[in-house]
């Protein structure tokens, strides 16, 4: 009967932190982008010059229902939240709004599969996104390339 079970709780154990890695389960209409910085160095387009740190978290909620989506940016207080209107939203993983006054304070203004579109209009604050475990990793000083993921 052991034995079984020496077999099942790894397999669950990968899988839980599958899941989590990926973001698969979230708050419905919501989704949270991880940043990277690159300290001692410069941006050459998504690859980082000096060395890759964890930067903001930013956070989406799509409510579908208003063609709205609100941001903020998770554990700044400083940095205050916003809110896109006349959006076009099929869920919180995939949206598009028009520019407005809170469009500076944001890293996107579209959101395709879960992953921002990269602004290239200059309406948004630039960002360099990377994976929730490459964030993690950064957080703890782990860095390995110097890439960030590409828009």
């Amino acid at each position: 009967m052991n034995r079984k079970w020496y077999a099942v709780v790894p397999v669950v154990v990968a899988a839980g932190l599958a899941v989590w890695a990926a973001d698969f389960v979230t708050l419905q209409g919501e989704r949270t982008i991880y940043t990277a910085g690159c300290n001692g160095g410069t941006w050459a387009g998504d690859r980082c010059t000096g060395k890759l740190t964890a930067g903001e978290r930013f956070r989406f909620r799509a409510l579908k229902a208003h063609g709205e989506v609100f941001f903020w940016n998770v554990g700044v207080a400083s940095d205050p939240s916003g809110k896109f209107t006349q959006c076009v939203i099929s869920d919180g993983r995939n949206w598009s709004c028009k520019p407005n006054a809170d469009g500076p304070k944001a890293i996107t203004l579209e959101m395709q599969h879960g992953r921002p579109v990269r602004d290239s209009s200059g309406k948004t604050r630039p960002a360099h996104t990377v994976s929730k475990l490459k964030w993690t990793m950064l957080g703890y000083g782990i860095s390995w390339g110097d890439m960030a993921l590409p828009p």
